[in-house]
């Protein structure tokens, strides 16, 4: 373990890895990661890998999108291949207020820049056709959306930021940070002290107990998140087409292809806050009834493993991202809602921005955690649908 770094960044799935790279490219070569398993293991590597800007709200298209560039350019940049597979997103709509606020999300994504259009219910089945289309007023379509490999990805990141002279550290425990006046001086670890000028929490949905070390207040807590594949699927051999990625908005119920089958996943709104990440059957009732009413033909196909992921929670489903006042020298990268792989590159950018005193290419203000203290007049991200 180094004495000093400039950085420390707490956290090595793919936020962390993005920003070791960014900040390693821009020529910070003391750069330091600290990760207590192995890269990846915590979020990332469980994260069903989709990648989008298709989004209600001007602030998290422009993320999406920037990041989406960011993934297509992936290989010439890091030298990993990723698997991108830019097959789209659907999302399926069966009420009308859903389909007001998607027409709203389309208009402003268009006037973006970024490619999206709604569509009737046979067009829906006929880009994903294993849905029915009974209860469905349309869906949403965006040609350039897909899925790529998380594991990849970090891999790819870690790989790159090594080669510009960043240190990445496993099996390392960050056990306090020490202040002095207004600023974190000291990463405490299992295996020594280091002291630094900047750190960066990026550790997802542990990020909040690494903010209270700091005195910052990161409201982000765990929330699980179980997904499954299928075995192999003899229909998807036969389209004609590549299989978008397609999300059942009202149940949350998803589905892209994965190898030889599908990769299901679909969110439960009775899970309670916490750090279980034990697959449980629990799930697949609700599960099963999606199928039935939007994939029937799901239910005959044979089920493989499951697994179960974190998601860490903000109050209103927006970043957590920002410099704080105080520690002055701390910032952050959490609060994702499910959204930190797709949005990764992007913010491996905002935050070398911020680490060096650099005006970021969006305005990431209203994302300040300072948003969510009692009384707060700091300004406040868009609610978004999606």
């Amino acid at each position: 373990m180094p004495h000093r770094a400039s950085v420390v960044i707490v956290g090595g799935g793919v936020i962390g890895a993005s920003i070791a790279f960014h900040l390693a490219e821009a020529g910070v070569r003391d750069v330091v990661l600290l990760e207590r398993g192995a890269l990846g293991s915590g979020s990332t590597c469980k994260a069903a890998g989709g990648v989008r800007a298709q989004f209600s709200d001007e602030l998290n298209v422009l993320i999406g999108a920037r990041s989406l560039d960011a993934y297509a350019r992936f290989g010439e940049r890091t030298g990993q291949e990723i698997g991108l597979r830019r097959v789209g997103h659907l999302f399926l709509l069966s009420e009308p207020d859903h389909v007001a606020a998607f027409t709203r999300g389309v208009a402003l994504q268009n006037a973006l820049g970024v490619e999206s259009r709604l569509v009737d219910p046979a067009e829906a089945r006929r880009l994903s056709p294993l849905i029915t289309t009974e209860g469905l007023l349309a869906a949403v379509h965006s040609p350039h959306d897909g899925h790529c490999t998380p594991q990849s990805v970090v891999l790819g990141y870690a790989g790159a930021a090594r080669r510009l002279g960043a240190r990445l550290y496993t099996g390392v425990t960050v056990q306090d940070l020490e202040l002095r006046g207004d600023e974190v001086r000291t990463v405490v670890t299992d295996r020594g002290r280091v002291t630094t000028d900047t750190v960066v929490c990026a550790a997802g949905a542990w990020a909040g107990a690494v903010g209270a070390m700091a005195g910052v207040d990161l409201p982000v807590p765990p929330l699980r998140r179980q997904m499954l594949c299928t075995g192999p699927m003899r229909s998807l051999r036969e389209l004609s087409e590549p299989l978008p990625f397609t999300v059942d908005f009202g149940t949350s119920f998803s589905f892209h292809q994965e190898g030889p089958g599908l990769l299901i996943g679909m969110s439960d709104p009775m899970q309670e806050p916490g750090f279980d990440t034990s697959y449980s059957p629990h799930w697949l009732p609700r599960l099963g009834a999606a199928l039935a009413r939007r994939a029937p033909a799901l239910l005959d196909v044979g089920l493989g493993g499951g697994w179960a992921g974190l998601y860490e929670m903000s109050p209103d489903g927006n970043a957590v991202l920002g410099r704080s006042v105080t520690p002055a020298n701390f910032v952050y990268a959490t609060g994702f809602s499910g959204h930190g792989f797709l949005q990764a590159p992007a913010v491996g950018e905002i935050v070398r921005d911020l680490c060096l005193g650099r005006a970021p290419f969006v305005d990431v203000g209203p994302l300040h955690a300072g948003r969510f203290a009692p009384g707060a007049a700091a300004p406040r991200p868009e609610s978004h649908v999606v």
